[in-house]
């Protein structure tokens, strides 16, 4: 029988025979990314988008164009990806749930790999709040915290409940830039066994607030709004007007007329995220670990910026549930090969393990996309899933997003034709046959919601 001191030799064995090839372990840089849509340059979204540096680990490796959330809200989309549970499995299904009585500590990814002779090292946004970031960690740091203040020039903290303006701080002063020091300082010492460094990013999530420079690089005469076009929710049912909230948030805006203030804000705290990737893959390739690490870098949801109507995360369109997603792993990945398939952040788990040989628990869900991190153009069949709340799903495949809510209501959108997804063809009897063949992907269980702690 293995005991649990015996399973870090067992890793070894397993990471050292890939494909019938002796090779040393690979350890893993884990970058999560929060409230990050798919406004960086590589993925085209926004021509204002500056993040040259998740645009050269793009060109080093695969990024995923059509990457999607498990769940577009922070809470259910992290734990979904670290556990390997989906909401409808799990009951998370938003933020304020604790999971924490419900789900195992011993099904996390970093349990795991702790468990088969990982080191694991932690700092930053990995889990929602403090849920996640227990004992079954290496190390998990805290950064000490500097007190922030707006810039002179900031008119007040933004417009109702969407946040932004400009800090009088320098860059060392970020929660963030401080986190990634310390990932660097571990990058530079001398591990004795594969290490899991997850670093997680809490820019650009609101409030947009960086260092003033970082706002001068998007002077807000030139910015560009986002495509939107007037009444975008008349064609959507009741319960997607209520996801949407146009009363609050997108009303708020356009009363304020400082919507371009917004999106000013967005690229300027995207820029400065982007940097904080740079120092770390700088810090990657100056290392000992540079030819033997994986690099797995995601945002665990997408960002509305008044695209229909909307704002923040919370709904189940294009813009709130699609990520950006890239891997590199050594001796596997083409450099500089986008995939255009579909898929979910629930192929983390699974992915992490085939690609580091490890056992796959028997709890996870989601799809090993190991093939596509081969070869981008392999067949895929499988369409990318998010959930929000109990029964609203969303399956989105190659050409088509299906929503379907709890109490009947539905959507669909044509990609290859409304690619801002501004015509729903739901109601259409022609497309009944598209919805047919989508809607056996729906979960077919559906598990409560778990109680809401606040």
């Amino acid at each position: 029988m293995l005991t649990r001191l015996m399973l870090p030799m067992l890793a070894g064995l397993l990471l050292g025979i890939r494909g019938g090839l002796a090779t040393e372990p690979l350890n893993v840089l884990f970058i999560p990314i929060d409230d990050l849509n798919h406004w960086v340059g590589h993925l085209g979204a926004h021509p204002q988008a500056r993040t040259p540096n998740i645009d050269r680990l793009a060109a080093a490796g695969v990024s995923f164009t059509h990457a999607y959330c498990a769940a577009p809200a922070c809470n259910p989309s992290r734990i979904a990806l670290m556990s390997g549970l989906r909401p409808s499995t799990s009951g998370c299904y938003d933020n304020g749930q604790d999971w924490r009585p419900y789900v195992e500590i011993d099904k996390l990814l970093n349990s795991h790999l702790l468990d088969h002779g990982y080191a694991c090292y932690g700092a930053g946004k990995i889990y929602h709040g403090s849920y996640g970031n227990t004992d079954r960690w290496t190390e998990f740091h805290k950064s000490s915290n500097t007190k922030l203040r707006r810039h002179p020039t900031a008119k007040d903290d933004g417009v109702g409940g969407i946040k932004f303006y400009p800090l009088d701080n320098s860059d060392e002063d970020m929660p963030d830039y401080k986190n990634v020091s310390w990932a660097i300082e571990q990058l530079r010492r001398e591990h004795d066994r594969p290490f899991f460094l997850a670093i997680g990013l809490h820019k650009p999530h609101m409030p947009f607030s960086v260092p003033k420079k970082w706002f001068d690089m998007f002077p807000l005469e030139s910015i560009e709004l986002p495509p939107h076009i007037e009444n975008d929710l008349a064609d959507v049912p009741p319960e997607g007007v209520k996801m949407a909230r146009p009363e609050g948030d997108h009303a708020k805006i356009l009363a304020s007329g400082r919507w371009k203030e917004a999106v000013q804000a967005y690229l300027a705290t995207i820029a400065f995220a982007d940097a904080q990737v740079g120092r770390l893959l700088d810090a990657l390739e100056a290392s000992p670990y540079a030819k033997n690490t994986v690099v797995c870098l995601w945002s665990d949801h997408g960002w509305s910026l008044g695209e229909k109507e909307h704002w923040r995360k919370f709904a189940l369109w294009e813009e709130p549930t699609r990520t950006v997603y890239i891997w590199k792993v050594p001796g596997l990945t083409p450099a500089g090969t986008p995939c255009h398939r579909p898929v979910d952040l629930m192929s983390v788990y699974p992915t992490m393990c085939t690609v580091l040989g490890l056992p796959r628990p028997a709890h996870v869900e989601g799809a090993d996309i190991r093939p596509l991190l081969a070869n981008p153009q392999a067949d895929w069949e499988l369409p990318a899933l998010t959930t929000f709340h109990r029964n609203n799903h969303s399956l989105r495949d190659a050409t088509w997003r299906y929503i379907r809510y709890a109490e009947g209501g539905e959507e669909l959108y044509n990609h290859a034709t409304d690619p801002h997804e501004w015509t729903n063809l739901a109601n259409d009897p022609k497309y009944a046959p598209v919805k047919e063949r989508l809607e056996r992907f729906f979960p077919a269980r559906n598990a409560p919601e778990l109680p809401r702690v606040r």
